[in-house]
Parts: structure tokens; sequence; C-alpha cells
């Protein structure tokens, strides 16, 4: 059974006051703005800047990560058919990490706790199949649409 009293006991991040229950969202927002702001000055698209994809370099497969950041610097740039065209998951990606962050952050300023999504070991094979599906399409002929 549960606690009636530790439940109503707010935790440490609870207790403390606005700007301490907003760091956390709020610093994850300033490293990844950091992440995102330098893909988008040093462009990927040029050689010499970036390491060679190790999968794409020793197979000449793309992985599912292969136009991750030409899909970010797309991303910086504004330019979302350019991402979903550089990698389309990536880009889907992002958009999931934005909604997330935003429920983050509204539970973060109510004071309510933000402990976030807890997937499943359901939820990780789904994740894995999607990435391997997206991977072996993405090599296929008629998958080329979807490759960098």
């Amino acid at each position: 059974m549960s606690d009636p009293v530790a439940q109503a006991r707010p935790d440490a991040r609870q207790r403390g006051g606005p700007a301490r229950r907003l760091a956390p969202p709020l610093g994850a927002l300033a490293a990844t703005a950091a992440a995102f702001a330098y893909v988008g000055a040093v462009d990927p698209n040029r050689p010499g800047h970036y390491p060679v994809c190790p999968l794409l370099h020793l197979t000449g497969l793309y992985c599912p990560a292969c136009g991750g950041l030409r899909s970010a610097h797309a991303v910086a740039h504004g330019d979302l058919t350019a991402a979903l065209g550089a990698n389309a998951l990536a880009a889907a990606g992002y958009a999931a990490c934005a909604v997330f962050w935003v429920l983050w952050l509204c539970r973060a300023a109510r004071g309510r706790p933000t402990a976030g999504p807890r997937p499943r070991a359901v939820h990780w094979w789904a994740l894995a199949a999607l990435l391997l599906a997206f991977t072996v399409v993405r090599n296929l002929p008629f998958g080329s649409g979807l490759a960098p």
C-alpha cells in the first residue's frame, strides 16, 4: 500500500521555486539549442567537418542515422522539406523530442511531477523494429526516396 503522507509531500524539485523547477527543462533547451546552432553554423553538406558514417564507408549501406546531421542543419535553417529529405526519421524524432520537451516544461511550470515517458520493453522492441524497417527500406531501390 502507498503511504498517503509520502504522496502528499512534494519531492525536492517541487519544493523549490519556479526557477528551480524550470532549470532542468531550460538547461536541456539550452544544450539542444547549442547543438543545433553548431550544426547550423558548420555545414555537414561540405566534406571534412564531420566524420564519415562507418557503416556507409565500409559497406555502402545507409544506417538509420545517415543524413541526420544534414536534417538537423536543415531544421536549424527552417527548411523542413530538406530536413525530411535528408532523414525523415530524424526529423520526426526532432519533432517528438520537441513535443516531450513542451510537456516537460508545462509540468515543471505547474509544479507537477516530471518523470516523463516510461517506455516498456514492447516500446523498445517497436522502436528497434521501426529503425530496422527504415534502414532496410532506405537501402532498397523502391525506398531510394528515404536515402539521404
